[in-house]
């Protein structure tokens, strides 16, 4: 335990009616926001002495800003709607950098908070400065990134195994084989895995991550990025490491020793010098010209006959009726309104589960004005031009509404696969060419 001076104080962010414990150390030039990953609780990290030096070196080159997401350690529990685990937490991230008053910070996320790691830096560019991913994966539990996909079978036997021997030693030793020779380090483990979450909690989360799948995320970071990885770490083979590393434009990367999950644990001296190098090496932030956004178009179904059926003066008021509702719909689910079509809108979201539901809400309150639209939605990489956005992900979304049957909303592969674990359900329209856009593109409708 190192001296209580050097424990930061616990402070809270807001959130909603949420509070998100927050402790921030250091004053180094460089903002380095430590995703926590599953089984971690900041205030039970300065009770191991390795720990808290590994904390105290980062805070010595560095701004250190630790939380606890919401649902875990002294965090509130999550309040509101259900949207998918990385969404709100890449809002969480926000918030703390908000409240700490941090412009741009390099984002750090290892093991299962790896891909939330990601999913910020994609869509927030403008907030991080860089990225450091270390002993993660692309994808959930699979052992092959160039698999087609693990069966649910082999994902539920996985999240089993957490499940069955979370807050244990046994899991501990699982997890961080060098560390856990220690029955010190498998006491403090397991305290701080059942302070995290309960085992419900656990098992919940767990299948969420098997079906996690951020690989075509990768090419769209645009901020520098390191990649560690322990050189025989089990549960995410190095071969992953390196195939993120090589998907990310000009990452680096770094094969690291040990086994274990952890960072701190021991080797750590090359993880550490790799994180100060990098860091001390950034260059001034750039501002971002691209970014990943959740895209959605609506179309009025069958607009220019409604318009010559009910008037010139009517079907005018009907469309600022349309645009109003445009406005307050888009702002409720914290999109951005980019503009309205004359009998349509084009939105953009952080995340494709708020995408879909102001789509099914603008739907719905269309209706009552005799107005019915199709929606497409997707996911994917924009270009960002003062108040409007361009690139090939804007015309896919296009595209896929103009397939959409009416009061339908239609959303594409990469869409399904980021909102596992949202409660928003599918039903498989098959494979469809869009026009202008090369190759076949698997859609699906949400279920009302």
């Amino acid at each position: 335990m190192v001296a209580g001076d050097e424990v930061p104080e616990t402070r809270f962010a807001s959130f909603g009616e949420d509070r998100i414990a927050y402790q921030v150390l250091g004053d180094g030039p460089v903002d380095l926001v430590l995703c926590p990953s599953s089984g971690e609780c900041i205030d039970l990290a300065w009770d191991w002495p390795p720990y808290a030096e590994f904390l105290l070196r980062l805070a010595s080159v560095s701004r250190l800003i630790m939380f606890d997401r919401r649902g875990r350690g002294a965090s509130d529990p999550v309040s509101g709607e259900t949207l998918p685990s990385w969404e709100l937490w890449a809002e969480e991230v926000r918030a703390v950098l908000d409240t700490v008053g941090s412009e741009r910070a390099v984002v750090l996320g290892f093991a299962d908070s790896g891909p939330t790691a990601i999913l910020f830096a994609a869509i927030h560019p403008d907030r991080t400065q860089g990225l450091i991913l270390a002993n993660t994966a692309a994808r959930g539990f699979r052992v092959d990134d160039n698999s087609p996909g693990q069966y649910p079978a082999e994902v539920a036997a996985t999240a089993e195994v957490f499940v069955r021997q979370w807050g244990t030693e046994d899991l501990a030793v699982l997890a961080d084989p060098d560390a856990a020779r220690d029955s010190a380090f498998r006491r403090w483990m397991a305290r701080s895995m059942r302070l995290a979450m309960t085992g419900k909690e656990a098992s919940d989360y767990f299948r969420w991550l098997g079906h996690t799948d951020v690989r075509d995320v990768l090419p769209s970071l645009r901020v520098p990025t390191l990649v560690l990885h322990r050189e025989n770490f089990k549960w995410y083979p190095a071969e992953l490491g390196r195939a993120i590393a090589e998907r990310i434009p000009d990452a680096q990367f770094a094969l690291v020793p040990g086994a274990d999950s952890r960072l701190f644990s021991e080797p750590n001296a090359e993880i550490l010098d790799n994180i100060e190098e990098f860091l001390t090496g950034l260059r001034a932030p750039i501002e971002a010209d691209r970014a990943l956004a959740a895209i959605l178009f609506t179309d009025i179904v069958r607009s220019t006959e409604r318009a010559a059926e009910v008037g010139d003066r009517e079907w005018g008021n009907l469309m600022e009726s349309h645009d109003a509702l445009a406005r307050t719909i888009v702002d409720q689910h914290r999109g951005r309104l980019i503009r309205t079509t004359g009998d349509g809108m084009l939105a953009t979201f952080d995340g494709p589960g708020r995408a879909i539901r102001c789509a099914k809400a603008f739907t719905a309150a269309l209706q009552p004005l005799g107005l019915e639209v199709r929606a497409g939605v997707h996911t994917g990489e924009i270009e960002l031009r003062r108040a409007e956005i361009a690139g090939i992900g804007v015309h896919i979304g296009q595209r896929v509404s103009a397939v959409a049957e009416p009061g339908e909303v239609l959303v594409s592969r990469t869409v399904v696969d980021l909102v596992t674990g949202s409660g928003i359900e599918f039903e498989d329209r098959g494979e469809h060419d869009l026009k202008g856009v090369p190759g076949a593109w698997h859609l699906f409708a949400v279920k009302a």
